[in-house]
């Protein structure tokens, strides 16, 4: 089994109780999520996480085939970080870290996702081919829509 492993790092103009204010909601996960994806969350959701929270979405990762994603919120540790990991879904598996930092000038947001995609030797040609891409280009898009939100003052 190969883990595969994104991490990014992105500062926002922002204080740190902002930061957990927006990421710490999971209904802002679709406003940061790109539109081909076709997200849409499909549980009743608190409006804010908590560890044992589970958060189930539809998705359309590939060719537009709509699957079911089922994550947990298994820790949290308020103005830190939270972790989020797939229960159900694409991956065999998922497990994405967000930890957040202050600085002098906002604060420093990272994301490392470790993932293994499905089905064994072809899961890792379909990494090479186009989940590596699309795993980049999903946080790309997160990155610009971001700066967007919380532009430079």
């Amino acid at each position: 089994m190969k883990v595969y492993t994104l991490k990014t790092k992105q500062i926002l103009p922002i204080s740190l109780e902002e930061a957990w204010e927006f990421f710490s909601s999971p209904l802002n996960l679709s406003k940061i999520t790109p539109a081909y994806m076709n997200f849409v969350i499909k549980s009743e959701l608190a409006e804010k996480m908590y560890p044992g929270m589970l958060i189930s979405y539809k998705v359309s990762p590939v060719a537009g085939i709509p699957i079911t994603w089922v994550t947990e919120i298994s820790h949290v540790e308020e103005n830190k970080f939270f972790v989020d990991e797939q229960r159900y879904g694409p991956y065999s598996m998922w497990h994405h870290e967000h930890h957040f930092k202050e600085l002098d000038n906002g604060i420093e947001m990272t994301d490392i996702v470790s993932y293994v995609p499905p089905f064994g030797i072809l899961g890792r040609i379909a990494n090479s081919l186009f989940i590596s891409k699309q795993v980049r280009g999903i946080f790309d898009y997160r990155s610009q829509v971001l700066e967007k939100y919380f532009p430079k003052k």
